[in-house]
């Protein structure tokens, strides 16, 4: 794992300790990861980033994230 990553995930820390309960879902059909802080969540709000993941946001929280593309992401596992 290199250094990229793990400062990735050092950002991401936050909102997975802020919110208890975290959902998840994967479409392999469309090769997408979908994370929930919130349910239900209703975003009012998103942005994509330059690395194809949508965040969405509820006001001004983060509420999820779209990961596209995720079986080409990351850490082998």
């Amino acid at each position: 794992m290199g250094i990229a990553e793990i400062k990735e995930i050092d950002y991401l820390l936050p909102y997975f300790i802020k919110h208890k309960n975290i959902w998840t879902d994967y479409d392999a059909e469309v090769d997408t990861l979908y994370i929930h802080f919130k349910k239900p969540n209703n975003a009012t709000n998103s942005e994509m980033t330059d690395d194809d993941v949508l965040i969405r946001y509820e006001n001004d929280e983060v509420i999820g994230l779209t990961i596209l593309h995720a079986s080409h992401r990351g850490m082998a596992v």
